[in-house]
């Protein structure tokens, strides 16, 4: 084994499952007794709605906020007292303690949006005259994140192709993050996240711990039932709880599993911030979500192998990216790295393709006119942003999701004028055909 596809030494998550068990298990349930909640007599947790918590003792109350007042302190450690929902809450605490397990990670922690959790990632170590490193191709909010706020901020952000172009890579004495997708939305570009990982690495064997970059992968696309970026040598995981992981299109959020090192100063951050994750969707996320993340994901890639497959055949499409199609760029990276709990290939539930055109202007005429048939005639597919629904969403990225691009932008993220972005859900590939057909056929 080569040494960029080998393990990161990094220490496993505290809430590991019990010895023996699957993974899987792990997230339908948890510990049976926890240090979060006594909850042991009943088989789902309660919910929890109390905004704020009585204190035995002003002592408990001193000790409980401490952990909350220097993002600085290098020997922080979360205490188990629970004082405000803002600062801990023992439901949401239960769903970090299962994130992090998925992720492999030592300490999760989850917020109100995946912008939340992203913009948290990324500037909660970085102060004025530091550097961010970024894949060009991302998704629009986090764009508009990196092009309109941390510069007002003094951050600067250099944009690399991680890609195509890693061996080109160059990190400064600033540089403090390096940041992808990976599948990269909406193209679903693959990252060879481990090579990038021993890039960072070898820069960090060099530099004080204040001084290390942190290599943070946004893994929403993939989720932890696909792919896990802290095993492959990553330092930050975040992403959007809202989408694979939620899995029904009901609640938003977001999350972060990291090491330890950085817990204070993300919890302080998202206090100060006023970010976190609230009771009532984090509960649903934890009893509905996460236990049923890896059978959703399985019907989902089933379908999105054999629409891709179908899909790279039609003569009114220009090309397909799906990162399970032996075909699209980065297939062979993405059988390394996108792996379920078993270790099987799993190359998640989105596809990315194109609308043929002789022209610029024809392809995109043909990509507006095909959405909108879908939306006004399709009964399985429905045109609504978002992804990793039970249902099977599409949209127009540059219209939508990414118009916040500029068009050389656009051109450089590799979005084509007649891209198309396909999210499946659970339904009959055959009634999900069947409607793409049509909408084909009538373009």
């Amino acid at each position: 084994m080569s040494s960029r596809r080998k393990k990161s030494s990094r220490r496993p998550s505290p809430a590991a499952p019990p010895r023996g068990y699957d993974r899987q298990s792990f997230l339908i349930h948890g510990h049976a007794r926890t240090r979060h909640w006594d909850y042991s007599h009943h088989v789902v947790p309660p919910l929890s709605s109390s905004s704020t918590f009585r204190l035995e003792s002003h002592e408990r109350g001193e000790a409980g906020f401490c952990g909350f007042a220097d993002p600085e302190k290098s020997d922080f450690r979360k205490p188990q007292i629970f004082i405000y929902e803002r600062l801990d809450e023992p439901v949401r605490a239960l769903l970090e303690e299962r994130l992090a397990a998925a992720e492999g990670a030592e300490m999760g922690a989850c917020f109100a949006s995946g912008m939340a959790a992203i913009s948290t990632a990324l500037l909660h170590r970085l102060q004025a005259g530091d550097e961010i490193v970024a894949h060009p191709t991302l998704y629009g909010c986090t764009y508009s994140l990196l092009a309109n706020w941390a510069p007002r901020f003094g951050i600067k952000v250099r944009y690399h192709d991680l890609a195509e172009d890693l061996g080109r890579l160059r990190l400064n004495k600033r540089t403090r993050a390096v940041y992808c997708e990976s599948p990269a939305n909406p193209t679903l570009q693959i990252v060879d996240l481990a090579a990038v990982a021993e890039k960072v690495a070898a820069v960090n064997r060099g530099r004080r711990p204040e001084e290390e970059i942190r290599f943070v992968v946004d893994n929403t696309f993939a989720t932890p039932a696909c792919q896990r970026p802290l095993e492959l040598g990553a330092d930050v995981v975040c992403g959007s709880l809202t989408k694979g992981i939620n899995g029904f299109g009901t609640d938003m959020g977001g999350y972060i599993a990291t090491a330890k090192r950085d817990e204070s100063s993300i919890l302080v951050f998202r206090k100060d911030f006023g970010q976190p994750l609230s009771p009532t969707p984090a509960w649903r996320i934890l009893n509905f979500g996460l236990p049923t993340l890896t059978l959703r994901t399985r019907r989902q890639e089933e379908t999105a192998c054999e629409i891709a497959e179908w899909l790279a055949a039609h003569p009114k499409v220009a090309r397909v990216r799906y990162p399970g199609l032996p075909s699209s760029p980065g297939y062979e990276i993405a059988r390394r790295q996108m792996r379920d709990f078993h270790g099987e290939f799993a190359p998640g539930s989105l596809l990315y393709f194109e609308v043929a055109g002789r022209s610029v202007k024809q392809a995109a005429a043909r990509a507006d006119a095909l959405v909108d048939y879908i939306a006004r005639r399709s009964y399985v597919i429905t045109l609504a942003v978002s992804l990793g629904q039970i249902r099977t969403l599409i949209e127009r990225p540059g219209g939508m999701t990414h118009s916040v691009l500029p068009p050389e932008v656009a051109r450089t993220a590799g979005i084509g004028a007649g891209g198309i972005r396909l999210a499946f859900g659970i339904e009959d590939p055959r009634d999900i055909r069947r409607d793409l057909e049509k909408a084909l056929a009538a373009v």
